[in-house]
Parts: structure tokens; C-alpha cells; sequence
């Protein structure tokens, strides 16, 4: 069962597809959250992370763009690595994650397109 989008979209595409990825792992956070409260909550605020970061750098300019957009790659890839350790502890199934990790990678070369340093 897939979480149904609960939001309008902005008209920035990359900012849709972050607040996507969270609809669409909200389930996965509260089932690794019941596992591992930390990895949970970590997860939970990486995620926010990178669609606030997106959000903050589509109004920002320069330098400040370039740097909310690299933050945002950084939760993101943060987001990804959670996942992962998930994976490996066992509190999930990598089938389970494939279609938000999937979004994630979509989201990370979006950003690397509008300039976001590794």
C-alpha cells in the first residue's frame, strides 16, 4: 500500500519529489522508528532536512543556493544511508525500501544538476 500524496505541488519539481520520498517512507521511518528509536528519528530528520534545504535554496541566491542544495544533498545521502543500515540490522527488507530509495537517488542527481558540491 502506497501512502497517497497529502500535499499541492510547489512547482519546483525537486521539492515535489522530497516531500514524495517522504509520503512515500513515513511507514518504513515508524516501522525502523519501533526497532531503533534512534535510527529512526534520524532518518525522520534527514528526510525534513532535504526537502527544507531544497525549499530554503529555491529562494536563495548565489552561494547560499549552491550551499542549501549541498546541505540538501547531504541529508539526502544521509537518508539513503539509513536505509541501508536498516537493511543490515534487519529491522527491514531491502525490497521494502527499493522505491524510496530509488526517489532518493532521482532526488540527488536533480541536485547535483542545480549545483550541489559532494
Amino acid at each position: 500500500m502506497q501512502a497517497k500524496p497529502t500535499h499541492r505541488p510547489s512547482g519546483f519539481h525537486v521539492l515535489d519529489l522530497a516531500i514524495r520520498a517522504i509520503e512515500l517512507l513515513r511507514p518504513i521511518v515508524a516501522h525502523i522508528r519501533r526497532c531503533d528509536r534512534d535510527l529512526g528519528e534520524q532518518l525522520r530528520r534527514a528526510l525534513s532536512s532535504v526537502a527544507l534545504n531544497i525549499a530554503e535554496g529555491d529562494r536563495s541566491q548565489g552561494g547560499h543556493r549552491i550551499a542549501r542544495f549541498s546541505t540538501a544533498a547531504g541529508s539526502n545521502n544521509e537518508s539513503r544511508a539509513a536505509l541501508r543500515v536498516a537493511v543490515a540490522w534487519g529491522y527491514v527488507h531491502a525490497h521494502e525500501i527499493e522505491a524510496g530509495d530509488d526517489l532518493l537517488n532521482r532526488i540527488a542527481a536533480m541536485l547535483y544538476r542545480l549545483g550541489a558540491t559532494r
